[in-house]
């Protein structure tokens, strides 16, 4: 089961991926995450697992497969019959202000039938996450000024 979900936000990419990959603090401008602790240190780097609570869900832990500085990390969660993987981009756009695209591919024996099942919570927490990172990047654009 795939399933993504994309935002433009008018802030620099620089300002978007800093808020963005600083996942211990989503529980701040999100509703979709209730907790987000690093289990080998805060800063997202390959290997590096996160404890990841949701409403309605189990806690999860999630570790970093992957890491583009800037532009892009994928973390992956894997339960028995279930893998999951979450990437994550940010990608400026012409003429200024920032992309960012979500993606989670449920698979596994049991991954694509709880992927359907849980469809539309997922369609909705990237929501909230995309609207989200989009309010708390144009605040701190806004207040750092044009020059951001």
């Amino acid at each position: 089961m795939f399933t993504e979900d994309s935002i433009e936000i008018e802030a620099p990419p620089q300002l978007v991926w800093d808020v963005f990959s600083d996942v211990e603090h989503w529980p701040e401008w999100t509703d979709s995450v209730t907790s987000l602790a690093g289990q080998d240190g805060s800063a997202l780097a390959v290997g590096r697992r996160f404890a990841i609570k949701q409403p309605g869900m189990q806690k999860l832990v999630w570790q970093v497969t992957e890491i583009e500085p800037g532009t892009s990390w994928t973390w992956v969660q894997r339960s028995p019959g279930v893998n999951v993987v979450a990437r994550h981009f940010v990608t400026a756009r012409p003429g200024g202000g920032t992309l960012v695209r979500q993606e989670l591919d449920q698979r596994g024996f049991l991954g694509a039938p709880v992927g359907w099942l849980m469809v539309k919570k997922t369609r909705r927490f990237l929501a909230m996450e995309a609207k989200g990172l989009k309010g708390r990047s144009e605040e701190l654009s806004r207040a750092n000024g044009p020059h951001a």
